[in-house]
């Protein structure tokens, strides 16, 4: 099986769930699947944004992104998370490369247009050219891809990362598409869990106002990741993640056509 999984911000902050995900990601590929990791650092980037006395803004559950905010993006998620991910899975003797979207080229990206308001360096991918995630699958590694991707524009535009999950897992045909996330996966008007959610009912769930925020994107990645063909497509709670290990995911909510 193909599979990429997207990791969350809150996740990275915690050292012993990216121990865990390295060791489920171990045991996927030593079950003989290819796996593409996919990560945000949203936490970790506000959190530096603070320091430097920067407050942060969203819109729509998007970061407005100026050029120092997106210069930092860089360094914090291309740089520092990333290279966490990729110690915690070499510490367990995993080759991973760790790459954003600039590197070969490999996602491209657009100015993102978001009702009218303009959020920057925000983008979303135009396209992925997925020969080079195909080589480290080949290599025997697994790649570990930062959302940032480089515009036409020569810029880097900072991607949400389920978006840029939902975009890698369409580019190279994945059969599996999972967003780990501090949550117990998407709540109906009742904040019980949604097990099962058909793509069509997302549209009555935002327009109800049942889900915003951060929810917001990530739902818009698991419609696009349907239409894009991924068989399968499930948001669950991180500190469940093993689910990933046997087959049927019997936790969070798994999104379908």
């Amino acid at each position: 099986m193909r599979l990429v999984i997207k990791i969350g911000g809150a996740l990275l902050d915690d050292a012993a769930l990216v121990e865990r995900c390295a060791h489920c990601v171990l045991d996927l590929v030593a079950g003989g699947n290819q796996v593409a990791v996919v990560h945000g650092g949203g936490i970790a980037l506000t959190r530096l944004l603070e320091r430097l006395g920067k407050q942060s803004e969203f819109v729509g559950g998007f970061r407005v992104t100026d050029s120092e905010t997106r210069d930092m993006a860089l360094m914090v998620l291309a740089g520092g998370i990333n290279k966490k991910l990729v110690g915690a899975l070499g510490k367990l003797g995993q080759p991973a490369i760790g790459i954003c979207g600039g590197d070969g080229l490999s996602f491209r990206a657009r100015k993102r247009v978001n009702g009218g308001a303009d959020l920057g360096y925000v983008g979303e991918i135009s396209s992925v050219d997925p020969r080079w995630l195909h080589a480290i699958w080949t290599a025997g590694a697994v790649p570990v891809i930062a959302s940032l991707a480089l515009g036409q524009d020569g810029e880097y535009y900072n991607i949400n990362a389920d978006q840029m999950a939902a975009a890698c897992a369409v580019a190279c045909q994945a059969e599996r598409l999972a967003f780990l996330t501090d949550v117990n996966g998407v709540w109906d008007a009742y904040r019980c869990v949604i097990r099962v959610l058909p793509a069509k009912n997302i549209a009555v769930l935002r327009e109800a106002g049942i889900v915003h925020g951060g929810m917001l994107p990530k739902l818009e990645a698991c419609e696009r990741a349907l239409a894009g063909g991924v068989g399968s497509v499930h948001i669950l709670p991180g500190a469940q993640m093993e689910a990933l290990t046997r087959g049927e995911i019997q936790v969070g909510t798994e999104l379908v056509s």
